[in-house]
């Protein structure tokens, strides 16, 4: 097969000429330019030879059409190596789910571990990369092929398998997949990842509509709610849920808004008040204060009863004394997500309780903590929680307060309940712990040593109160 290219040197006429399999494009002048390197190497077949080049040229020395072209080919070959991931995936969590006997954690457990720690991925992220390989390796060999050799995108690639994971799982024919298969790459030729999946849901349901009852059902035992850190002192809240229950949260958030344009939340005022007239709020902005003012005040309402741990649900901020008091500027650390301005810290801890906290000043571990009374049980639960803030297997970012307290060496072999040998687990990894073969070292600074069944070794290290988790 042949393909034509337009060559250009240094201004002068255009020459034609012909690539016949791997033979070398020249110029008029019998070298091969630069830019004309960089589109040689686009339409090669992705490679580590290919991958090598493409490495050794600078992409700032090109002309901005070439580097265009650079950037179109680096993508090829990351489509490639996504293929290869998506063997290396399969190589440890296998071709199929692995079943277990726990009534709760059935699948995959040991396997997602394996690939959480190793990638640095949260079990939810690892699970998804799982997902989608055996997607992939077991139902779509056209898109793997198209993935491997850069004719789609590794985001065209998932969005196919994440598209077609439920209908693969109910068993879809073989003239299915291979008319979604045909249709989506050709598809992903001049569309987004996006439009490709919605045109995979198109023929599915064109295909099976008998089975769209069956996917709403299904679909509907996945509604979550997620946050999601950004940069800037901000967080992203997803919901996914059955449409008509969103219309129903979308609906209360714009009566929350309507009752407070008619009734003042500052002066408690109804009508004409000087602090409705002067909010310029957009209604982006409005519709997010009023989801954090309902949560808070469902919060707010059940502090003396929901306690796990002995302690309410709250929302912790770390800030030291000169900030509290105005004289430093030093950001404050809010538990879950890190740092944030030292005005906003102040803000919240203007209407809060406080608590003392000593640390060790080289490097801010935590070593004690004031208290009123003192309860030997709940003080030490109280330090611990303090300490850890979230589960302490690898990348888990479970709260510490909804987590459980474990041994590191059980109770019945002879482990002390002390703060070296206590620490918080989330349930998940308890039972991963206790049950699957995982096991944990704990040092008295908080930090520990996992050993996977696979005989890895992971370091969770201390973590300082001021250090974002």
């Amino acid at each position: 097969m042949s393909s034509a290219f337009i060559l250009r040197d240094s201004g002068t006429s255009a020459l034609q000429t012909e690539r016949e399999g791997g033979e070398a494009i020249t110029t008029q002048s019998g070298e091969l330019s630069l830019a004309d390197k960089v589109v040689e190497l686009l339409h090669s077949t992705p490679s580590a030879l290919v991958l090598a080049e493409l490495a050794a040229i600078d992409p700032n020395t090109l002309p901005r059409p070439a580097r265009i072209d650079y950037l179109t080919a680096i993508e090829r070959q990351d489509s490639w190596i996504q293929a290869l991931m998506h063997r290396a995936v399969i190589a440890v969590a296998g071709r199929e789910s692995t079943p277990g006997d726990d009534p709760i954690y059935k699948v995959d457990d040991s396997e997602r571990e394996d690939i959480s720690t190793a990638l640095r991925l949260s079990p939810t992220g690892a699970q998804i990369k799982i997902d989608i390989a055996r997607a992939l390796t077991n139902h779509l060999p056209n898109t793997c092929s198209a993935l491997a050799l850069g004719e789609i995108s590794a985001a065209h690639a998932n969005a196919i398998a994440r598209e077609t994971s439920s209908a693969l799982n109910r068993g879809l024919p073989d003239s299915v997949i291979f008319e979604i298969e045909n249709r989506a790459i050709s598809y992903a030729e001049f569309h987004t990842p996006s439009q490709v999946g919605n045109l995979v849901r198109k023929v599915i349901a064109q295909r099976r509509p008998e089975e769209f009852e069956d996917s709403v059902a299904s679909a509907h035992e996945m509604r979550r709610v997620t946050s999601f850190d950004e940069p800037d002192g901000m967080a992203t809240i997803i919901a996914l849920l059955p449409a008509h229950e969103a219309k129903i949260v979308m609906s209360a958030l714009e009566a929350f808004i309507l009752r407070s344009e008619i009734t003042c939340g500052e002066c408690d005022k109804s009508g004409g008040c000087a602090h409705i007239a002067s909010d310029d709020r957009s209604k982006d902005m409005k519709r997010a204060d009023a989801l954090a003012a309902i949560a808070s005040q469902f919060l707010a309402s059940t502090v003396d009863e929901v306690t796990p741990h002995r302690r309410p649900l709250t929302v912790n901020v770390t800030i030291d004394l000169p900030t509290l008091m105005g004289l430093a500027e030093n950001p404050g650390e809010l538990a879950g997500y890190g740092p944030i301005p030292a005005s906003v810290a102040r803000e919240i801890a203007s209407d809060a309780r406080w608590k003392r906290f000593i640390t060790e000043p080289v490097t801010g571990n935590l070593l004690d903590f004031g208290r009123e009374s003192y309860e030997p049980p709940q003080a030490l639960k109280d330090f611990l929680i303090a300490r850890d803030r979230t589960c302490r297997f690898p990348g888990c970012r479970r709260s510490a307060i909804l987590s459980d307290l474990d041994h590191a060496k059980s109770w019945e072999s002879g482990g002390r309940t002390s703060a070296e040998n206590v620490g918080s687990l989330c349930r998940r990894h308890h039972k991963m712990k206790t049950h699957y073969g995982w096991q944990l070292e704990s040092f008295p600074d908080g930090s520990c040593r996992w050993l996977s069944p696979a005989g890895k070794e992971f370091f969770t290290p201390a973590r300082a109160v001021s250090e974002p988790i």
